[in-house]
């Protein structure tokens, strides 16, 4: 784990009050998922929240890997139905039986917490409640396999044995990653494979375990805003993370009110 920085408990508890802002922000957006409500005003929310605690959104102004003039615009990535992640919140407006992934980052004092929560707006079908209740069970189960001691890939192999197991599909072109104070570190977090693959996991290790679900392909297809990422087939997507560390008792989440 040598590109690895671990993080001592004092840095722990910083990592954890950005955690708590964001988890803030995603409790609050729950009220505000009903039919007619723009993305844009989700967004609004969402930096006003970060911004009162004097943190610092982690998403707005991240540079674009492929285009360093399109830096992400906005505080939030805002991602329905059939987008898997970093959609943009624009003019969009919420209908009846949508669903939104709302991925969100906060920075305070110089520490970042990064968590994403897919709702229901509405009434949903019975496809996106099973979707949604099988991608937040994954990362579950994907946060109970991380063990000091033990490989990192243990996460990975849970996440993609309970989707698979349940009919679904596991993206494979993205995939979690440490985080501390960048907002993306080593090591990648994937959400499928061997449990024997990876690092051995330390104590002080403070990753992002974010499962990205897809009912149909694990195919993508990126929209030419170079930032929104869909399903191939436009099938349904859900995508859940926390910010977890490795403790001298266990995994434990950051990213909670």
């Amino acid at each position: 784990m040598s590109d690895i920085r671990l993080k001592t408990v004092d840095e722990i508890e910083l990592m954890r009050a950005a955690g708590r802002i964001v988890a803030e922000v995603l409790d609050g957006l729950e009220t505000m998922m009903k039919p007619g409500v723009r993305l844009a005003d989700l967004d609004r929310f969402a930096e006003e929240i970060i911004r009162g605690h004097g943190a610092t959104p982690s998403f707005k102004g991240y540079p674009n890997a492929h285009d360093p003039d399109s830096p992400f615009p906005a505080s939030i990535c805002s991602s329905m139905n059939d987008v898997i992640v970093h959609g943009i919140p624009n003019g969009q407006i919420l209908e009846e039986g949508d669903i939104l992934g709302v991925d969100c980052g906060a920075i305070l004092d110089g520490w970042h917490g990064d968590s994403a929560r897919t709702y229901r707006v509405g009434q949903c079908g019975p496809e996106a409640s099973a979707l949604l209740r099988t991608t937040s069970e994954a990362l579950d189960k994907g946060i109970a396999a991380l063990e000091a001691g033990k490989p990192l890939g243990r996460v990975g192999h849970a996440i993609q044995q309970h989707a698979e197991a349940n009919g679904y599909a596991v993206v494979r072109e993205f995939v979690g990653h440490g985080v501390g104070r960048n907002l993306h570190e080593a090591p990648k977090v994937a959400n499928f494979g061997s449990a024997d693959s990876g690092p051995i996991v330390e104590v002080g290790l403070t990753i992002a375990i974010e499962p990205m679900v897809n009912v149909g392909t694990i195919h993508t297809k990126a929209d030419p805003d170079g930032w929104t990422i869909r399903t191939a087939d436009g099938s349904l997507s859900a995508h859940y993370e926390h910010t977890v560390a490795v403790t001298e008792a266990g995994p434990e989440i950051l990213t909670l009110a």
